[in-house]
């Protein structure tokens, strides 16, 4: 039977952080998911903004005098 009860220490976890090759992580296909789609709502916003900036009609008339 093995000792469940023995809990784990901090020297423990920071050699197991340790261990990871640094060099082999990277954000895998769910990162380039996640990337992907922010650039696409991006896109879809800025070309929704353009949308709505060709709408402005803005024409500044001269200020009329106070009588």
């Amino acid at each position: 039977m093995g000792d469940m009860s023995t809990p784990m220490h901090l020297n423990d976890l920071a050699s197991a952080a340790l261990a990871y090759d640094k060099a082999k992580v990277t954000p895998g296909l769910l990162g380039f998911v996640v990337f992907a789609a922010l650039a696409i709502a991006t896109w879809f916003l800025v070309k929704s903004m353009n949308k709505q900036f060709g709408r402005v009609n803005f024409t500044e008339e001269p200020e009329q005098p106070k009588d």
